[in-house]
């Protein structure tokens, strides 16, 4: 497969979409916070002193998917049309799961917007909750799934 971000020289571009066709286009990413028991309970009970946590990382992961293109050198800005954030705690291993799934109709894939989202939002969770654990891991922020373009579908595992 060819890299399609670096010019005949091997310099960096913004690959040039003009002639793309305009598709429906999904990205579905994942990652999750790991952090201490006592932690996720402050986080549950809504009892973090800057607020509520999962509301604010809600807000951000959203806030991040539309600003990626001032982020990421060479992508796109982009027109989109959804973007939707769910969160998930799992008690047994004190994490909250972060699923982010974003859609466009465009020229170019919204797979960096969806895994922006995803990273911003567990960096919001971090943020608000640091006072009482510096120790909180980010891990496995990943793209689940993709669909539209030139490049057809992909789904992790298959």
């Amino acid at each position: 497969m060819e890299l399609t971000h670096f010019d005949q020289a091997g310099k960096a571009r913004m690959v040039d979409v003009t002639v793309k066709e305009e598709t429906k286009r999904e990205a579905i990413a994942e990652g999750r916070i790991i952090m201490k028991p006592e932690t996720l309970a402050l986080v549950k009970q809504g009892a973090m002193g800057k607020g509520d946590v999962l509301g604010v990382a809600q807000v951000a992961g959203i806030m991040g998917a539309k600003r990626t293109w001032d982020l990421i050198p060479m992508c796109h800005p982009l027109l989109l049309t959804g973007v939707n954030l769910e969160f998930s705690v799992e008690d047994e291993t004190s994490a909250i799961n972060i699923k982010a799934v974003v859609k466009t109709t465009g020229k170019t894939g919204v797979e960096m917007e969806a895994l922006t989202a995803v990273s911003v939002a567990a960096l919001t969770i971090y943020d608000m909750c640091k006072a009482v654990d510096k120790a909180m891991t980010i891990e496995y922020v990943r793209l689940l799934a993709k669909s539209g373009g030139k490049s057809g579908n992909f789904v992790r595992g298959e």
